[in-house]
């Protein structure tokens, strides 16, 4: 028999202070990559930070920090990108 990721986040829970119980939920679905930066860092030092990957990826998770891990649209991504269009280059080509 298995256990289940929320067994386990139930049976931790009790006993330590979990990042995503300590901290505001927004940090987690923030819109500012610097925000998401430092909830991915948060989740480093959590003790459930593989079940909750897991678990998330199960679920098919949209969007968020789950694990560690950004998810936009359902896929883990490295970075969020900030609003707005990217720059362009700033070097400029001699003709």
């Amino acid at each position: 028999m298995s256990v289940s990721f929320l067994d386990a986040f139930n049976e931790v829970a009790t006993s330590q202070d979990l990042p995503c119980r300590s901290y505001a939920p927004e940090l987690f679905f923030a819109e500012s990559p610097a925000d998401v930066e430092y909830a991915k860092s948060l989740c480093n030092a959590c003790p459930l930070v593989a079940e909750c990957l897991a678990g998330a990826l199960e679920r098919s998770e949209p969007w968020g920090v789950w694990g560690g891990q950004l998810f936009v649209q359902g896929v883990v991504v490295a970075r969020k990108r900030p609003r707005g269009r990217p720059r362009k280059c700033d070097t400029v080509t001699a003709a």
